[in-house]
């Protein structure tokens, strides 16, 4: 495991102490919010930091009494009774500590843009591509997120071959960041009449909602395209557009949104495109620091088949780290939190390995 680091640790005590005492002392609101938010942040990893001085203390507490000649036998059985249980508490406190204080991805609170494509297999793949939305909207309530759809285009016999949606809430990317990638299905078609199972696929994409501040979009870079339709007669006739298309003309990026709003497919296009763009900036900069990114699920590769869902044996399976459940009915139900905290507890393993390699 890698050495905690000291001196950052006493410094984090030393801004939150900081931080107390000027809360304490009556600040204006704006100033309050800004030291409250920072005190949120900091105070998971003091708490723990606390916590390991107090038991490290009590270990050489415990050490300097077995060292002592002059320790009756009582005491030095009860220490020796004790300090197993204080050793293993402080090396779960290191590792926590270890885990906070890994560098934050500067996009893990943000809101997300969430993308589900269906791939091969027809119209098979486009339902499995609505249950898939439908299991995601499942998890976003249980999480208390808002989901709203910004455009989508429905399949023949149902689901959708393409639809895009904002989730909002507090730290939505950072549950949904390693769903990215393709996603099969394995299950026999309600269009089957020999019962032969059929793979499918869809292809899933989360982008971090990029707000005006980390993407500035120049009006010269843009090209605004409406299509207006015929519209439907009477109160309807000047509100139909069958969508607003945006080009990006550096990169080439194409959004389109329909609504019966001119005014909200722009708003809903522009939000696309601004997380599109942010996207691929946050993609160009991991691409650049691929000679320190081993073993990581949240790499971010759309084209890796990363997950295996099999109906007919109730399995799920996520390929990137050999995790397989037996509940595949309650999963597509919106319960994905096992496999979420599976593939961020490994993440977090693979960063620690790296801390470590670093530093011998």
């Amino acid at each position: 495991m890698a050495k905690l680091p000291v001196e950052k640790m006493r410094e984090l005590e030393r801004r939150f102490g900081e931080i107390e005492a000027r809360m304490s002392a009556g600040p204006s609101a704006d100033v309050y919010v800004k030291l409250a938010s920072e005190y949120s942040e900091l105070q998971p990893v003091v708490s723990k930091i606390r916590a390991y001085e107090k038991a490290t203390a009590e270990l050489a507490d415990i050490g300097a009494m077995l060292a002592d000649r002059a320790t009756d036998k009582d005491m030095r059985d009860l220490a020796e009774l004790e300090k197993p249980e204080i050793e293993e508490r402080v090396e779960a406190l290191e590792q926590e500590i270890q885990i906070l204080l890994l560098p934050k991805d500067a996009a893990d609170e943000k809101s997300a843009i969430l993308e589900i494509r269906a791939g091969t297999g027809g119209s098979e793949a486009a339902l499995f591509a609505g249950d898939l939305f439908r299991m995601y909207e499942r998890y976003a309530a249980g999480k208390g997120w808002r989901v709203e759809v910004l455009s989508a285009s429905e399949g023949e016999a149902g689901g959708y071959k393409e639809i895009i949606a904002t989730v909002s809430g507090r730290g939505v990317f950072s549950r949904l960041k390693f769903e990215s990638g393709v996603h099969r299905v394995q299950r026999v078609p309600e269009t089957e009449a020999g019962g032969r199972i059929h793979t499918s696929a869809a292809t899933v994409a989360v982008l971090p909602e990029a707000e005006d501040i980390d993407i500035d979009i120049r009006p010269e870079d843009i090209r605004v395209d409406t299509m207006r339709s015929s519209g439907a007669g009477g109160q309807h006739v000047n509100t139909t557009d069958s969508a607003v298309r945006i080009t990006h003309l550096p990169t080439g990026l194409v959004v389109t949104s329909s609504e019966k709003s001119q005014h909200q497919n722009r708003a809903k296009a522009m939000q696309v495109l601004r997380s599109r763009l942010y996207d691929m900036e946050r993609q160009r900069a991991d691409s650049e620091r691929s000679a320190d990114r081993r073993n990581q699920v949240g790499s971010g590769d759309r084209s890796e088949r990363i997950r295996t869902y099999n109906f007919p044996q109730g399995r799920l399976t996520d390929h990137r780290i050999n995790l397989t459940l037996y509940k595949l009915d309650r999963v597509m139900e919106g319960e994905i939190d096992e496999i979420v905290d599976a593939l961020l507890a490994d993440y977090q393993a693979s960063q620690l390995a790296l801390l470590g390699e670093k530093q011998n």
